[in-house]
């Protein structure tokens, strides 16, 4: 299971609106190989869902997820931060042995 905070739900509907697309599109979250801890997150908007992702609705966000990343992100909520450290989305992964000061790459 993917999680979504509420913050996380209010940022994705800006950003639909913002960028002209349908509460048709989904988020699609994947892991791929870079960053500095080796892994990073990698989170974009997609209408199509593939016969090999895995599919989970939180707060009423659909999440796709191919079934490779899944292994990483079990378990992992989806947060957005608009703080004084920097504004963005976050993932909270308890799957993550470590991560880099910016947040967007990680290790297992």
């Amino acid at each position: 299971m993917i999680l979504v905070t509420d913050k996380a739900k209010e940022q994705i509907s800006t950003l639909l609106s913002e960028e002209g697309k349908s509460s048709e599109h989904n988020v699609r979250v994947s892991v791929k190989g870079g960053g500095c801890s080796g892994l990073m997150y990698d989170l974009s908007f997609d209408p199509e869902i593939n016969d090999a992702d895995e599919v989970f609705e939180d707060k009423g966000v659909k999440i796709l997820v191919d079934k490779k990343s899944l292994l990483y992100l079990l378990g992992t909520t989806l947060d957005f931060s608009d703080g004084l450290n920097g504004k963005g989305f976050q993932f909270v992964n308890p799957n993550a042995s470590r991560t880099c000061g910016c947040g967007e790459s990680f290790s297992v």
